[in-house]
């Protein structure tokens, strides 16, 4: 009988400087398969995310986010000083003990504080030191501020969201910050791996940018071998929709319509006008392309998007997605199946539910998942276990934590 041992990451000890949401996602990714991450806050109000909506029950509050719940869930908080004597003593004591540093300060941020990453690698050879920034840390835009919004625009992955002849798009929340925390992620236990194996420990650049810009690789090659400008898109071009189509109770996505098997689609919708010759090629449907998206829009509009979501997998060889709301896809089989979304009790907003991890591992199952830590919950163990603080010094430590 095989015995199945408790985490991937058991033995991975992490020192977390981050804030916000791409740093902290790198850490939560982490600490969910089982590192141990130590997030270091500020002692007067903490991480800046714990005050990033929304909140339970719509009240703001310290311990209220839900996003830094999920961002932060499997966590250790302590809280220090690092422009201070004592904050300093106990961040390189506690990162002595640490496979991995993360941070996503503004570029130089540590070095105006002195904490020089070079010295830090020197002291010890297998540390890896992964920093996240806007824009990495070196270039001419090293140091300007952005956002979201800034990333899509200024990636090129807005310029083909959307339809042609409308503004452009970009999907919603801060997926920008998710994908950057995940490339870190990676790119984190890379380097931590490369360690085990003899490797010197090393620096690594996580830019959110280029993060982004990764996801636009088909226009950009288009554009540099062709000259042409890829650009936004009609809703419908006789093939490929480009656009959510509205159901009768909402809206569902096809792939495709089938190609030469168009009939296959027109059965579905159980339309005769779309069985029409005049319809049966793709260039025939673009030839009319106004009637055959008036008749398509029609056809689909009879249909509820559950229906026709299962009828499409199951007997016809089509592949279709529905555009699901927050109730839907906490009712979804498959992720019932899997159990995928989870309750978690928070101290302080009790139990809510968060979307677990994509990841399963067959001999290292993930554990449950403990809640965000409150901020410096964690100060006497991590200080106790890792520094030589004296019992003083400690309880100067737990005293100066206070609400923002």
């Amino acid at each position: 009988m095989r015995v199945l041992k408790p985490n991937a990451l058991g033995k991975l000890r992490v020192l977390d400087l981050t804030q916000f949401v791409s740093g902290p996602y790198c850490t939560k990714l982490l600490a969910d398969l089982g590192a141990e991450v130590i997030k270091v806050e500020r002692p007067k109000g903490g991480d800046k995310g714990r005050y990033l909506a929304p909140f339970k029950g719509n009240q703001k509050g310290q311990e209220k986010s839900l996003l830094f719940q999920y961002l932060n869930t499997n966590k250790k908080s302590i809280t220090l000083d690092l422009k201070s004597d004592l904050g300093k003593k106990a961040f390189h004591e506690i990162l002595g003990h640490c496979d991995l540093l993360v941070e996503n300060f503004k570029p130089g941020t540590l070095e105006r504080i002195g904490i020089d990453k070079n010295t830090l690698l020197e002291k010890n050879k297998n540390l890896v030191i992964t920093s996240i920034s806007n824009f990495g840390q070196t270039g001419p835009y090293k140091n300007y501020g952005a956002n979201d919004l800034i990333h899509y625009a200024l990636s090129g992955l807005m310029f083909v969201f959307g339809s042609v002849g409308k503004e452009p798009l970009k999907h919603a929340f801060r997926q920008s910050q998710f994908k950057a925390g995940t490339n870190a992620a990676s790119a984190s236990l890379l380097g931590v791996y490369g360690t085990r194996f003899g490797l010197a420990g090393q620096t690594i650049d996580i830019s959110i940018h280029e993060s982004m810009a990764s996801a636009v690789r088909d226009t950009t090659s288009s554009f540099a071998s062709t000259g042409v400008v890829p650009t936004r898109q009609g809703q419908m071009n006789g093939e490929i929709p480009r656009a959510p189509i509205r159901a009768k109770d909402g809206y569902v996505v096809p792939i495709n319509f089938g190609g030469s098997e168009w009939a296959k689609t027109a059965n579905l919708l159980e339309s005769k006008e779309l069985l029409q010759e005049r319809f049966s090629s793709q260039e025939s449907r673009r030839k009319h392309s106004d009637e055959f998206e008036t008749l398509v829009r029609k056809a689909f509009e009879n249909k509820n998007k559950f229906e026709l979501f299962y009828e499409a997998h199951s007997h016809r060889e089509l592949v279709y997605g529905v555009v699901q709301d927050a109730s839907e896809l906490l009712r979804n089989p498959q992720y019932e199946y899997d159990e995928y979304f989870e309750e978690i009790n928070h101290p302080v907003t009790g139990g809510v539910l968060f979307p677990g991890s994509p990841i399963k591992f067959s001999e290292t199952p993930r554990q449950k998942a403990y809640p965000a830590p409150l901020l410096g919950q964690h100060n006497e163990e991590i200080i106790q276990r890792l520094t030589s603080l004296t019992t003083v010094e400690i309880g100067f430590i737990k005293e100066s934590v206070q609400d923002e």
